[in-house]
């Protein structure tokens, strides 16, 4: 069993090291995405080939198969006929292995050097934990603690002169046995809310809305990592926001106008109503094209960022994805108003390959 598990570990070193060099690839592609299951992801690893035995019919023919004279060549027989020519270049072998997510949010971690996260403020729930820490003369048998039971029969009869090294029979009377006891103690849980908001205007298109997938899979990994317990809330928004799931979140597309103050008024509001920042860490993820509606909306927004849902949360990240009609200026309208401001990300995503980079400005401040 020892060989096996050197063989196995290594295997795990190996695959460790094939997604850490693929990850930019992965992390584009949304290959791990689609293949996810509870607590596991499965992966395409197209460079590792697993050698295997593969069985025929008996007598088929081919070396060391049948009766054969000397001299007979090897390997040489009729020409198949066939269409086209033979290929020269070896065939690609690809397998699946299945991953935790918690390896996967740990290969993250590793590859974009990001910090754990202090969490703020209270915990929400506090759970007691029980731990085996000290010996008491009463309990009952299933807690006998044997190792300590021996030891007091055996400085018993040591000093009671009983002990014969020649016969070294140790026998426990009931003032011997001891019992492993307990101690109840505090163990505080850290809770976390992720807020999504999106604009589903015109403008957002489904390659826009599959950057957002994609980055939101791993924002949830590395955050899932670092708290107990997540909670998700998803807001759509054209001109007007409401809160949706999950299915309807990346999967909804409606025509109109964007007025983003809608999305952060309703954000705002879900905190105050059930997520107290005392208590909650919180974490508002903004995405859209950056078209926003005239007549002042934007300085609404940057109102509401700097007086209410910034300093309730522990980090608000925007993203800004290009869609067939360019971008908007509201990114750079929020760098030009928080551009000192730690509680703020910003990144510019234009292409799948850039969601990695995105990852690393989100996430890599420890918030």
């Amino acid at each position: 069993m020892q060989r096996i598990q050197q063989d196995l570990n290594r295997f795990r070193r190996i695959v460790r090291g094939q997604i850490k060099k693929n990850l930019r690839k992965y992390m584009s592609q949304g290959e791990m995405i689609g293949r996810q299951g509870k607590r596991a992801v499965s992966i395409p690893l197209p460079q590792i080939d697993l050698p295997r035995f593969r069985y025929g019919p008996k007598q088929s023919g081919g070396v060391g198969q049948g009766d054969g004279e000397v001299g007979d060549a090897i390997g040489k027989g009729d020409p198949q006929e066939g269409s086209g020519e033979a290929g020269k270049d070896p065939g690609q072998h690809i397998i699946e292995v299945d991953i935790t997510l918690e390896e996967l949010a740990e290969i993250l971690g590793e590859e974009l050097e990001l910090p754990n996260i202090e969490p703020k403020g209270q915990k929400n729930i506090v759970a007691e934990k029980a731990k085996y820490s000290g010996i008491r003369r009463v309990g009952p048998d299933s807690l006998r603690h044997f190792k300590r039971t021996y030891k007091e029969a055996l400085r018993r009869q040591v000093s009671s002169g009983l002990y014969d090294p020649k016969n070294p029979v140790i026998i426990p009377i009931r003032d011997d046995i001891r019992y492993r006891s307990w101690t109840e103690t505090p163990l505080p849980q850290s809770n976390a809310i992720i807020i999504y908001m999106m604009d589903v205007s015109g403008s957002m298109g489904n390659e826009q809305k599959e950057l957002v997938r994609h980055t939101a899979f791993w924002i949830e990994t590395w955050l899932r990592s670092q708290y107990k317990q997540i909670e998700i809330c998803y807001i759509v928004h054209d001109a007007a926001a409401k809160e949706v799931d999950k299915e309807t979140f990346y999967h909804l597309r409606e025509g109109g106008g964007t007025r983003i103050s809608s999305a952060y008024n309703l954000c705002n509001k879900i905190i105050e109503e059930r997520y107290p920042p005392a208590e909650w860490n919180i974490y508002p993820f903004h995405f859209s094209d950056g078209d926003n509606w005239g007549n002042g909306d934007t300085q609404i927004c940057t109102k509401l960022l700097a007086n209410e849902i910034i300093p309730k949360s522990n980090l608000f990240c925007y993203g800004q994805v290009r869609s067939l009609y360019g971008s908007g200026n509201f990114f750079h309208d929020l760098k030009n108003n928080f551009e000192n401001e730690d509680g703020l990300a910003m990144y510019e995503i234009t292409k799948r390959d850039e969601i990695l980079d995105a990852i690393k400005e989100f996430l890599g401040r420890g918030r």
